[in-house]
């Protein structure tokens, strides 16, 4: 399953919007492959130009600096997951077969992209799980939280949140585990693949196991509320 799609990301992020020129959606189709290849700590605007065919100065029309690009990558990709959780669930009717497809979809692999224009959401998927926490593990989280630039982590967290509620009407805390669903996976995912002994995978090299692992902690949790 793969889209072509755009979103409209919160203005305070950017200086001009990437999505209203191919410049601008070059960038962030380079930087994305970029910082899946090296990391977001070696990533710079200086190697972005250059993987872009074009200037440090065009960029910082775009983004005043990394972090910022980073944000805007981040929200892109919140903004994609909450249009394929709608996605999964316009033909669900059952109320475990919803929460299981959402837990699927955040413990599993997104497919590459091919379009010229269309960002990577293999890669983008990478970036998410490895580097996100840089965004807001930050000193000054309360200053940029302030813009609401989280506004589409937390939409989806507060969709995640009213599934759950849907399976369990009677649990308490739906939306420190919808937070918690994502995040594991992330971790669980990261663990996996680089620290494993902080799993329990083993030797099972079970490529679902995270999905595995989060299906049983959501449904479990949920049975005794």
């Amino acid at each position: 399953m793969d889209f072509q799609v755009r979103f409209k990301v919160n203005e305070k992020i950017f200086l001009r919007d990437p999505e209203s020129s191919e410049v601008g959606r070059q960038i962030i189709k380079n930087a994305i492959d970029l910082i899946f290849q090296l990391g977001f700590e070696q990533f710079t605007f200086k190697k972005l130009a250059t993987e872009a065919g074009s200037t440090e100065a065009t960029i910082y029309r775009y983004f005043e600096n990394k972090h910022k690009l980073l944000l805007y990558i981040l929200n892109w990709y919140w903004c994609y997951m909450e249009f394929l959780v709608d996605y999964k669930l316009q033909n669900l009717q059952n109320k475990n077969e919803k929460l299981k497809a959402v837990i699927e979809l955040l413990t599993s692999e997104l497919p590459e992209s091919s379009g010229q224009y269309d960002y990577n959401k293999k890669y983008l998927n990478q970036i998410v799980i490895s580097e996100s926490s840089k965004a807001y593990l930050v000193k000054d989280i309360s200053v940029i939280n302030k813009d609401e630039v989280f506004k589409p982590y937390k939409d989806l967290c507060s969709k995640i949140a009213s599934i759950i509620l849907e399976y369990q009407p009677n649990y308490n805390y739906p939306r420190s585990l919808s937070s918690t669903i994502i995040e594991s996976s992330h971790s669980q995912q990261f663990f996996s693949e680089n620290l494993p002994k902080l799993t329990d995978l083993g030797e099972r090299k079970l490529k679902n196991y995270t999905t595995l692992f989060i299906e049983d902690l959501v449904f479990k949790v949920l049975m005794n509320a």
